[in-house]
């Protein structure tokens, strides 16, 4: 009998209740993941698979045969490097910019009293909840009056105007939880006000700017619509090279799947590079200082 032995000698059941709590919750887990993993695993299997079969109406769970065809045709069907090229080139100014500009908009929010703060505070998160779609007309109207549609700066603008509201706030509430005195204690040692932030911190900072970059990166990398909208299809980046497979001849799912793994290889590059600096960041943004 399993169990924990008291004075006496005599073991005493544990209790049955907190294993079975215990095991709830870790097939819960693994239903997540398992959700969330299909359709990762669904998109590598159709890109290995033969094209024939990935139109089979009887689709097979496990690969029948693997083929890098699918991954020739993709690179074959359109210009591939220039669209990556250009995704990578609005996404990584995207980050720059909007972690740059967000970690000071958030530092002077969280560490400054002045008049209409909390305006401002409301206001960000306002404009969040406004839906992306409600502002097509007017940022193409916009853009083109000040000459910037069809261009990548006029692109990295209008992703900045969505992805700078949740860089704000996300590192307000990194900042709001370091506490003032490690400042001030740096600044009676003589450091300035600029010292003592960029001694003090921002290395305590590094996390959330690290987990606030990933989902800038991420969402400037895979949005879609505005890049269809905003861009010819010279200047089309990543997202919108995906549509070159749907044809009047209906659409090449092998070949797509191929090239939407070749996009993810670039998030997961990023991702494993980083992983730890994020995990430390998400959790540190939920925890009081």
């Amino acid at each position: 009998m399993t169990g924990t032995t008291g004075v006496t000698g005599i073991s005493a059941p544990t209790p049955a209740g907190p294993r079975r709590s215990r095991l709830g919750w870790n097939l819960l887990g693994l239903l997540v993941f398992v959700t969330a993993g299909f359709p990762v695993y669904w998109m590598l299997n159709t890109a290995f698979k033969p094209a024939k079969d990935a139109i089979d109406p009887d689709p097979s769970l496990l690969p029948t045969g693997l083929t890098l065809a699918n991954f020739q045709r993709a690179l074959d069907v359109a210009d591939f490097w220039g669209p990556v090229g250009r995704s990578l080139v609005v996404s990584l100014a995207v980050v720059v910019i909007g972690v740059v500009v967000g970690m000071l908009a958030a530092l002077a929010i969280s560490r400054f009293a002045f008049r209409g703060r909390k305006v401002v505070i409301v206001g960000v998160l306002a404009v969040q909840m406004v839906p992306l779609v409600a502002m097509i007309i007017p940022v193409f109207l916009l853009l083109n009056d000040l000459n910037q549609y069809d261009r990548l700066s006029g692109l990295i603008i209008t992703y900045l105007t969505f992805i700078l509201p949740f860089t704000v706030w996300t590192l307000r509430g990194f900042i709001v939880n370091i506490p003032r005195e490690l400042e001030e204690a740096a600044m009676v040692d003589g450091c300035s006000r600029t010292g003592a932030f960029v001694r003090v911190v921002f290395p305590l900072l590094a996390p959330g700017l690290v987990a606030t970059s990933v989902y800038g990166f991420i969402q400037a990398w895979n949005e879609y619509l505005y890049a269809l909208m905003l861009m010819s299809q010279q200047n089309q980046t990543a997202t919108v090279w995906l549509a070159n497979f749907t044809t009047k001849h209906g659409t090449e799912y092998a070949p797509m799947m191929a090239g939407s793994t070749m996009m993810a290889v670039p998030i997961v590059v990023l991702f494993l590079l980083v992983q730890r600096k994020m995990a430390a960041g998400l959790t540190a943004g939920a925890v009081k200082g």
